[in-house]
């Protein structure tokens, strides 16, 4: 069987993902970085009242069109306790911000443009109309249509979602992601491995990206090489009802590969297991009625680079959410030599001078088993099929693996 090209591996992918047509309502303080499911009207109008824009005096700007005008201060209006009443000619009330305008004022003069005396100020500075005074329904009206379904809630639009009075809102839910480590060698952290086993870390890296794409995630731990027990984690994987089956290991046609015969037994349909990259060739997608099913390599490196590849992508659009922005140009440090038939993924570092250029800087080692690198590692220089020698200084293609600051 041939290698699938890594873009033609993912347009597969996707185009077989479907956004999650199934609401929830959530509470506002859990709604962050959900997308919303239906429109939202504002329940109330803001401000609900002619609010003041600054400390100072509420007045009418008739009264004081010049400086050294003379006014009386009749009272006061505070946030929380308007002035019971009306300013007549001649008259003021104090005022700060964000209270009520008293009826009959028309402005707000400032608070260092007054001079006063007892109960009388002198203006200092000519009132014009409508000054320093927020109108009623400047920000929204009542029942006005505010944020649009589709939307992507983030903390400005939370923000105007609690003025506009709602306590809940009605979003997309999140894609259920079901995750298995298969593996007769694999432990979990804090344990001590014998002489032929060693620390099951994928799944925790694997894990906290499905998280951060908007997934929630049913861990189903770490399953032995037998066929009963993968089939039982799938089991329990659709009792669950999971959008994406996600397997780490096992996924190759080895004697002791079980994951894809298991996974074809219980009826998965195969699209394709075997991609034209490095690290991550072995990598499984197929479909198990309307669930997906995802199998990554075992090895570390290689599941994460297939997981930002794949899952990442396969998340955000099953969430309704937009893909994330990771692709970038970058000029290398060192001469790439010619690549050949794979496309590769290259862990390096990344920086900007002064002058905010940004250049990629290689690991001198790219061993697929190294997590410690991928750790140290800013962006993934991507080097495509057949792509000739880069130069010092060529400008070559990475995804981001964090921002560079």
């Amino acid at each position: 069987m041939s290698l699938l090209p890594v873009s033609d591996a993912l347009e597969r992918l996707l185009s077989r993902a479907l956004p999650i047509d199934r609401r929830e309502s959530v509470p506002l303080a859990e709604a962050d970085g959900r997308v919303l499911a239906t429109d939202v009207s504002a329940c109330l109008t803001q401000p609900p009242f002619d609010a003041s824009a600054m400390d100072g005096y509420a007045v009418r700007s008739a009264d004081a069109p010049q400086p050294g005008a003379k006014l009386t201060v009749i009272g006061t209006s505070s946030a929380g306790h308007a002035f019971e009443g009306a300013i007549g000619e001649g008259q003021a009330v104090r005022i700060f911000t964000g209270a009520p305008v008293p009826g009959g004022a028309d402005s707000v003069l400032l608070q260092e443009d007054a001079l006063r005396v007892g109960d009388e100020i002198e203006t200092t500075y000519p009132v014009r109309h409508n000054q320093h005074v927020r109108p009623r329904g400047q920000d929204f009206l009542d029942g006005e249509t505010v944020l649009k379904a589709g939307t992507v809630l983030d903390f400005s639009r939370l923000t105007v979602a609690a003025g506009m009075n709602h306590a809940t809102l009605d979003v997309w839910r999140k894609p259920l992601i079901a995750l298995l480590a298969t593996g007769d060698e694999l432990l979990s952290p804090g344990s001590a491995p014998g002489p032929a086993q060693i620390i099951a870390s994928s799944t925790f890296g694997i894990a906290a990206l499905a998280r951060k794409a908007g997934a929630e995630v049913l861990d189903l731990g770490i399953v032995p090489d037998d066929r009963a027990a993968i089939s039982a984690a799938v089991e329990e994987a659709q009792q669950a009802k999971a959008d994406v089956i996600v397997t780490l290991g096992g996924a190759s046609v080895g004697d002791h590969d079980l994951v894809q015969s298991t996974l074809l037994s219980v009826g998965m349909e195969l699209d394709f297991w075997r991609i034209a990259m490095r690290p991550g060739k072995p990598l499984m997608v197929g479909s198990l009625g309307t669930t997906h099913v995802l199998g990554l390599p075992g090895n570390p490196v290689s599941s994460l680079v297939c997981g930002l590849l794949f899952l990442e992508p396969l998340i955000r659009k099953l969430a309704a959410l937009p893909a994330v922005a990771r692709n970038a140009m970058a000029e290398t440090t060192v001469a790439l030599r010619a690549n050949d038939h794979r496309q590769d993924y290259v862990r390096a570092r990344l920086q900007r001078d002064a002058a905010g250029k940004v250049t990629a800087e290689p690991f001198g080692k790219q061993d697929s088993s190294m997590m410690k690198i991928f750790a140290q590692s800013d962006c993934l220089i991507v080097r495509p099929p057949h792509a000739p020698e880069l130069p010092v200084g060529g400008q070559c293609p990475i995804i981001m693996l964090r921002d560079l600051v």
